[in-house]
């Protein structure tokens, strides 16, 4: 406020200065005078004054002519230069500073804006006019009000304080203090501000809106708001026309519908398509129903991902294609989940009539109406139609032309058309009050489209009436769904990953990764061509890798890898941990066995066309081979190198470890790795220990090819990528194997 009274000061400062410029006030003419000569007063009836540029009258005036002062009574109006005129019931000017004190309806009309108010202060001079007990100016498409208003007519600015209100016809604007320009129609605010539009709203402290263009920016505390979204920025600028904004710094969008929240620090929104992109450093939370104990107490475990480019849109639910939810079915099988469909449309009315009643019974009726007799119904049921004429359905049918439907067609016309003798028409087409009632063709009207359509020949469907597609809830429904682009980083307490890109919608509850993605759910790591993970009740439900599928499990001591691969790996989470896991297509292991003292004793490598899973404690507790198994046991003192399947890859240093690291990625510091990624052999193309020399490395994976090709002639060519060291012969129909030293997924093989 101090800056604006400031600002007043400054602006009138000139205009004081040559207001101080005394010139007389003249009488042009009235119709009666009467002057007092003692107090050189004189009593004008109908005077027209003038000063300068200006021309005052009224119906009556008494004019102080020492004092250069008169008061003017009843149909006051100052005219100035031919653009500003003004009136009132009641005028005291002065002539000296010529500062007009107008009261009781003035009104002031300047090019295309009038002000209206009780109380109104005007100086001839610089044109200034004040009013501090209210007020309202109306222009072309703005009607502005406020306690207190400072207008000017030269630069046409006007100054509004308290209670400050804008209405035009897209927008309701509440400020504190505001200034605006009936020239330009630009709104200035300098203090707390609304602008509400029709179906959403703006606040801000500090900015600027054209009224006529629609285009805005704020520049202090400002949060948009529509429905159950909001965007927060330091600055904000939006063109409401176009219907296309920009945030710029700390950007926070959020929903409160889909609990979603979105960080930046430069974002566009696009109000057609309800779309927001967020291109500098974007992240975004989304809520789950998961918890974490911090300092001993829970709280709501939420989902954070960031990436270079994060983009959030509103579309309808009917343009995406949605993934259901995998399950396990009878015998381990894999299926969907099995949804109820609910059918929106026409009700199915209930018919009793068989085929043979309206072929038979109805022909009859129809054939005596018209005059045929037996003969005539016999040769019009041989050519495999029923013809339905004018009378066929009830004496009064309006229906002219007949239609002339295939015999086939009369059990889709049971379910679509005609009614039951019940439910029929009456014989005189009546109602039980005795109301003449339309043909039930002209009553289906619609439903013959959206039942027969498609079904009936083309000569037939043509004769049909035009399409009424009934209206479908469903296809007005809108979802939301978040891309991101390049450097994907997610991470939640119980699972974390990355990729190259991602979608996902709140339709199926579905993140969908692509191009090199890879998923980690504590101690296991996953990877594939792309790969899906499913929430349900906003907790992780199911995950699927789908081409070149590959987990790596690594126990607590990160001594060996476990490792599954396939063409689909399927798995289940329950309470946020991994339950068990399906591999199908090509399916391999290798599966290290450990006794109750946590020992490594053996190594099993299995192949087979499909594999359970099953995990505890983080670990993989059992390995079931389901269909055609294949494999070999290799106790631990045999194995003289580290065993890979091809695909093997470890990336622990890819993966986020916190909120932080998903906002700003991963540090670049160099930290040695505690085991190294092993190197592929020149001879066979396949992983060694990386701790052998070159040529120790050759050496051995040619004997254990070799050595493999011998022992285990059964496996598949896609088996290759398994390297034994100094296998053991299995039976599966005479080996048995303790239990107690192994576990059971190293008992013999057979088909589950």
């Amino acid at each position: 406020m101090q800056i604006l009274r400031y600002f007043l000061i400054l602006l009138l400062l000139p205009f004081s200065v040559l207001s101080q410029q005394k010139t007389k006030i003249n009488v042009d003419s009235w119709t009666t005078s009467r002057v007092d000569a003692k107090k050189n007063i004189s009593y004008l009836k109908n005077p027209v004054f003038r000063q300068d540029n200006a021309t005052l009258t009224c119906d009556s005036a008494v004019f102080y002519i020492t004092e250069n002062v008169f008061d003017a009574y009843r149909n006051v109006h100052i005219n100035q230069g031919d653009t500003i005129n003004i009136y009132s019931d009641y005028l005291n000017y002065n002539g000296n500073t010529k500062i007009a004190h107008l009261t009781e309806n003035v009104k002031m009309i300047d090019r295309e804006s009038t002000l209206t108010t009780n109380i109104l202060d005007y100086n001839m001079a610089t044109k200034y006019g004040t009013y501090i007990t209210g007020g309202k100016i109306v222009s072309k498409d703005v009607t502005l009000t406020s306690k207190n208003g400072y207008y000017f007519s030269n630069s046409r600015d006007a100054f509004f304080r308290y209670n400050v209100v804008v209405v035009t016809p897209e927008t309701v604007i509440n400020s504190d203090t505001l200034r605006y320009n009936t020239l330009t129609n630009w709104t200035y605010f300098y203090g707390p501000t609304n602008i509400k539009g029709k179906d959403d709203n703006l606040y801000t402290e500090n900015g600027a809106y054209n009224t006529k263009t629609q285009y805005a920016y704020f520049g202090k505390k400002n949060l948009y708001t529509t429905g159950s979204k909001s965007l927060k920025g330091d600055s904000l600028y939006y063109d409401g026309i176009a219907g296309y904004g920009k945030a710029v710094r700390n950007i926070i969008f959020k929903d409160t519908t889909d609990k979603m929240v979105m960080y930046g620090q430069l974002g566009y929104y696009y109000k057609i398509d309800q779309k927001t992109i967020v291109t500098k450093n974007p992240y975004v939370g989304m809520g789950t129903a998961d918890s974490i104990k911090v300092n001993d107490k829970l709280q709501p475990d939420s989902l954070w991902m960031g990436a270079d480019t994060l983009e959030t849109q509103m579309v309808l639910k009917k343009t995406l294609t949605l993934i259901s939810s995998p399950v396990i079915k009878k015998d381990n099988e894999l299926g969907e989940e099995e949804k109820e469909e609910k059918k929106v449309g026409f009700s199915k009315p209930k018919v009793a009539a068989t085929e043979e009643t309206i072929s038979e019974k109805k022909q009859k009726r129809l054939d005596k109406r018209n005059g045929k007799g037996k003969e005539a119904a016999k040769q019009t049921l041989k050519n495999d139609k029923i013809t339905l004429g004018k009378d066929s359905l009830a004496k009064d049918s309006s229906l002219k032309d007949s239609l002339a439907i295939p015999k086939k067609a009369i059990p889709l016309l049971k379910d679509s058309l005609l009614v039951s003798k019940a439910d029929s028409l009456t014989k005189k087409g009546k109602d039980s009050t005795g109301k003449v009632l339309k043909s039930t063709l002209q009553l289906a009207k619609g439903k013959i489209d959206t039942t027969l359509k498609g079904k009936l020949p083309k000569d037939q469907i043509k004769s049909l009436p035009k399409d009424t597609v009934p209206f479908n809830p469903q296809d007005t429904v809108r979802t939301r769904l978040i891309k991101a682009y390049h450097n994907v980083r997610v991470f939640k307490a119980n699972m974390q990953a990355t990729a190259d890109s991602l979608f996902y919608t709140s339709a199926d509850s579905t993140l969908r990764w692509y191009r090199d993605p890879i998923l980690w759910s504590e101690g296991s790591q996953q990877t594939g061509d792309t790969i899906y993970l499913q929430l349900k009740n906003k907790k992780l439900n199911a995950v699927q890798v789908i081409q070149n599928a590959f987990l790596v499990n690594v126990n607590a001591d990160s001594a060996r890898y476990n490792q599954i691969k396939g063409r689909l790996i399927t798995a289940f989470f329950k309470e946020g941990k991994l339950q068990n896991m399906f591999v199908d297509g090509n399916a391999e292991s290798i599966f290290f066995n450990q006794n109750e003292k946590k020992i490594y004793t053996d190594m099993n490598q299995t192949v087979s066309s499909r594999l359970k899973v099953l995990f505890k404690n983080k670990e993989i507790a059992k390995i079931v081979i389901i269909r055609e198994p294949e494999g070999v046991r290799t106790p631990i003192p045999e194995l003289k190198e580290d065993v890979f399947l091809t695909g093997f890859k470890w990336k622990p240093e890819l993966r986020p470890l916190s909120k932080k690291e998903v906002i700003n990625g991963k540090p670049k510091l160099k930290v040695p790795a505690k085991k190294a990624t092993p190197a592929a052999s020149k001879t066979t193309g396949k992983p060694v220990a990386a701790t052998k020399g070159k040529t120790e490395q050759k050496e051995t994976s040619v004997n254990q090819r070799d050595t493999v090709k011998k022992a285990t002639p059964v496996l598949k060519k896609d088996s290759t990528a398994v390297v034994p060291v100094a296998p053991i012969k299995t039976n599966p129909d005479t080996t048995k194997v303790k239990t107690d030293t192994i576990k059971p997924v190293s008992a013999p093989l057979k088909k589950i």
